[in-house]
């Protein structure tokens, strides 16, 4: 099954805020999860939306169909900022101001698999019986 990904790099949140929103459109469909990010009160909603609309844009460059579900979505720890902040008695303590690595893979969706009918499960059921 073909897929398509995109990535953002050194997006400047905490990867631990960022996984938040993450897991609300993991294993979504695209439509659903364009919906879910574009309501969710989080900073990280934007950025994981535009993120998501690459991807979109990056499986109808390879003509993917349309029926694209959420694959995967990862978001790992980037590179951290080291800041100083002032303290009493003219100490500095540090400040870690740390970014976040996301990359996300959308793929088409499973076709479903055609439910047997009861006739035939009984059919068979009765076959197995007399047998």
């Amino acid at each position: 099954m073909a897929s398509a990904s995109a990535h953002l790099n050194t997006h400047r949140q905490s990867p631990r805020k960022v996984r938040v929103v993450a897991d609300m459109v993991r294993g979504k469909s695209v439509e659903e999860a364009l919906n879910i990010l574009t309501f969710v009160p989080k900073r990280a909603g934007l950025p994981l939306k535009k993120l998501l609309a690459s991807a979109v844009a990056n499986a109808e460059n390879l003509s993917l169909g349309n029926n694209l579900v959420v694959k995967d979505i990862s978001v790992d720890a980037g590179k951290i900022l080291y800041r100083s902040i002032p303290m009493a008695h003219g100490r500095a303590f540090p400040m870690r101001k740390r970014t976040s690595h996301v990359s996300i893979t959308v793929s088409e969706a499973a076709p479903k698999a055609a439910k047997p009918k009861r006739a035939a499960k009984k059919a068979k059921a009765a076959k197995v019986t007399t047998a």
